[in-house]
């Protein structure tokens, strides 16, 4: 297995689901002029010609609660005012996406190398699957919506929430989650990955992106749990 990122990051286990408090309204980054958010999203509209604006969760904070739950505290935002950090206008906005360590027939995990029009660690390698979470729609929903969209796989269970983290390269929280799941009859393709693979748990890719890395705690305490 990789050796642990020696970046400083920031992992809170959960036994139970995060509780999502939406505050009223929409947030709008103060400091920073709308007209420059609009050119540096042109820019990286350029580079990255997929990629497109909508709305997100901005986290504003986050809190345990006790009993291995942690609630998060969101208003609602634009994906733009986030996207633009690659082009190092950082707007303040931290989105709440999810992630998760899928486990198919015989125990392999599920990895994924991102696509070369992602706008985060193309090329590199991640757990599948991954996204922002949509205003409205509860993240377990969000996990599945998603291992159905990146993967074509599906569900055997319910996901189980694992941990919540924040990746301090995207400027993301991220509640993760763990999937049995089964690989469809016919492969599915997506731009956002160039390459599915089953692969030993023991043996990852090396090159993962920052926060699979990241993810890896989570992966040993699950593989403990089942008895690998």
């Amino acid at each position: 297995m990789p050796a642990r990122s020696a970046v400083p990051d920031r992992l809170i286990a959960l036994r139970r689901p995060a509780q999502l408090s939406v505050v009223e309204g929409r947030f709008v980054p103060e400091g920073v002029p709308l007209d420059a958010v609009d050119e540096a999203w042109e820019r990286l509209r350029l580079r990255v010609p997929r990629a497109h604006d909508g709305p997100l969760l901005h986290v504003l904070g986050t809190s345990r609660n006790g009993h291995g739950g942690v609630s998060i505290h969101c208003i609602q935002s634009s994906y733009r005012f986030h996207a633009v950090g690659r082009e190092g206008l950082d707007t303040g906005i931290r989105p709440l996406g999810v992630k998760a360590i899928c486990f198919g027939p015989g125990g392999g995990v599920l990895v994924a190398r991102r696509g070369a029009g992602t706008l985060n660690y193309a090329g590199q390698w991640e757990f599948a699957p991954a996204g922002t979470l949509e205003p409205g729609v509860a993240p377990a929903e969000m996990i599945l919506r998603e291992l159905r969209e990146e993967t074509g796989w599906g569900a055997l269970a319910a996901p189980a929430v694992r941990a919540l983290l924040f990746d301090p390269v995207a400027r993301s929280w991220e509640l993760v989650f763990a999937i049995d799941a089964s690989p469809p009859a016919v492969p599915v393709e997506t731009w956002e990955c160039e390459e599915l693979r089953v692969v030993d748990p023991r043996e990852l890719p090396a090159d993962l992106s920052p926060p699979a890395r990241q993810m890896l705690p989570i992966l040993e305490a699950e593989l403990r749990a089942r008895g690998c």
